[in-house]
């Protein structure tokens, strides 16, 4: 629970924890959203609907055709976290949504460590909620989701990563993960001198 989180990723101190979310659209489509804590970095999840949507009948514990099930979120988590080194990979916070049913094979895949907010209260997740805010003007509510591909979603986070924040000194989140970067490099350089 949310309530077992270190002390350091509230006070946005050490950069690394992410929080994760779905925002839905039309027939069942989504998009998977991460953003990190610090620098507000953000990272989209295609999840395209599966080759049966909307011709296979739902079978209780089958797959999500939707594209949004366990699995595949899982899968486009990891896949998309793992590209990061290995300081910026420390926690994912989340809601209490079926999707992260997996959450335990997400945390050995990618060595997250995995919170959940409490129910109703997605406050706790304030910059992924703030950054599904700003989502919603590239894609509006009762659009479907699964025409974006992963181009299109490269293009939403680019300009999202490259808007000036005032929460960050008016720098953009690409410019504080840079310097994030950066400091990583001069502080193993320093270590190893």
């Amino acid at each position: 629970m949310i309530s077992d989180r270190p002390t350091e990723v509230g006070d946005r101190a050490v950069p690394g924890h992410w929080e994760g979310d779905l925002i839905l659209g039309l027939g069942s489509s989504a998009i998977g959203t991460l953003v990190e804590r610090t620098t507000r970095f953000t990272m989209l999840l295609h999840l395209p609907r599966m080759e049966r949507h909307g011709i296979d009948k739902s079978v209780k514990n089958g797959p999500a055709l939707a594209g949004h099930g366990a699995e595949a979120v899982r899968d486009a988590i990891a896949e998309t976290i793992m590209e990061l080194p290995a300081h910026l990979r420390r926690s994912l916070t989340w809601d209490q949504g079926a999707e992260m049913a997996q959450h335990a094979q997400l945390r050995i895949d990618t060595g997250l460590e995995i919170y959940f907010c409490d129910p109703q209260s997605p406050w706790q997740r304030g910059s992924n909620e703030n950054t599904n805010g700003l989502l919603r003007q590239y894609f509006p509510k009762g659009t479907d989701l699964s025409q974006y591909g992963t181009d299109e979603l490269s293009a939403v986070a680019h300009a999202l990563n490259t808007r000036p924040r005032k929460t960050l000194g008016w720098r953009t989140p690409a410019e504080a993960l840079d310097q994030v970067l950066n400091q990583a490099i001069i502080d193993g350089v320093a270590t190893t001198g």
